[in-house]
């Protein structure tokens, strides 16, 4: 059953991304109620990322910020440039002002959701600071934003996860400047009901701890992110 709900969702969040309408379905009433349940939630996504979109209008006309709603869930992608300075975890002043404005929206529209916090960055080896990895400095910029939004903005701790990939999850080319400013990114995640808190920390620390791995495995710093 939870094999055919999720593949339900993924359906769901595919058709919606493309416009179409969720009717394409009908089968017993107990499938039914389900994908009745699964529009329920998308529509509150988008509820959501119409909010965000108000609120993050600047943000977003100045490609700090992007949203997208996709199989993941609605995804707030936060460049560094905004957050840190270069080789820092330290959360800029400007950051808690954008963090708030998220939080409100978020404990106004998604109040029962589970959030997931997910730190990257670019391929440049380290340098002048002292992490030891790309792996460690976007896993501690990423609990940052997880203890800002408990600490500060009063989201409930339970419903929140923190984790790094370093450089293997690049969005785009390492091979220059703007392609590595976009890589350099924390992203926030509002889960899929479907997508417990637990599931989601048990597959992201697995692919997580192949990242550590295979950064591990590569040779001294160089350079400074």
């Amino acid at each position: 059953m939870r094999k055919i709900i999720l593949a339900v969702l993924a359906i769901i969040f595919a058709v919606s991304i493309n416009g179409c309408a969720v009717n394409y379905y009908k089968g017993k009433p107990e499938q039914e109620k389900k994908i009745r349940q699964l529009t329920t939630q998308l529509e509150e996504l988008e509820q959501t990322k119409r909010m965000l979109e108000d609120r993050l209008a600047k943000e977003i006309q100045d490609k700090q910020i992007l949203l997208e709603r996709t199989s993941r869930g609605l995804v707030i992608t936060m460049t560094n440039d905004i957050l840190f300075d270069s080789g820092k975890a330290k959360l800029k002043k400007n950051a808690k002002t954008v963090l708030n404005k998220i939080a409100d929206v978020l404990k106004e529209t998604a109040p029962d959701r589970d959030i997931g916090v997910e730190g990257h960055t670019d391929n440049m080896p380290i340098k002048h600071s002292n992490w030891k990895s790309n792996w460690e400095l976007s896993a501690s910029r990423a609990t940052s934003v997880l203890h800002y939004l408990i600490d500060s903005c009063g989201i409930e701790p339970q419903k929140l996860s923190a984790i790094g990939y370093g450089e293997f999850r690049a969005i785009d080319t390492n091979d220059t400047k703007s392609g590595r400013s976009r890589n350099r990114r924390v992203e926030i995640i509002i889960l899929p009901k479907e997508i417990t808190k637990k599931s989601y920390e048990e597959v992201q620390s697995k692919i997580s701890e192949e990242a550590k791995a295979a950064e591990e495995s590569k040779a001294p710093a160089e350079a400074v992110k």
